[in-house]
């Protein structure tokens, strides 16, 4: 189990997850936490071109550590690489534990690769 005090960097997102969003197990449902990823990673996309990013693949998800109901979750992104019409990002997901402030954990880290399009949906430069 990774630990941490908080970052000094800005999440590109951070929510409280509810009953609504848990799995039969009774802990977050991975599929929310993948719905969650895939924004922040398209908020650091956006960065690089004010353009219509998709999502092309999700490489590399690594779920570490369980995510429960009330926990706060920041989701942490930086580039990785910048192609000629697509960009590739890291997210890192960290808990605040609600049982126990004080307490950060890595959960979840993810790569996903966007692609720059148009109107026809047709791979468009990232930089013009």
């Amino acid at each position: 189990m990774e630990e941490s005090t908080p970052r000094q960097r800005d999440p590109a997102l951070r929510v409280t997850l509810l009953p609504r969003d848990t799995n039969e197990a009774g802990t977050i449902f991975g599929g929310v936490i993948l719905s969650l990823i895939d924004m922040a990673g398209g908020v650091e996309a956006r960065k690089h071109a004010n353009k219509r990013f998709v999502t092309v693949a999700m490489k590399e998800v690594a779920f570490r550590r369980p995510v429960y109901v009330g926990d706060i979750v920041s989701l942490y992104t930086r580039t990785l690489s910048v192609g000629r019409t697509s960009v590739t990002v890291k997210v890192e997901v960290e808990v605040q534990r609600r049982t126990d402030p004080a307490q950060h954990e890595l959960v979840t880290e993810a790569e996903i690769t966007y692609v720059a399009v148009d109107e026809q949906w047709r791979p468009i430069p990232v930089r013009d």
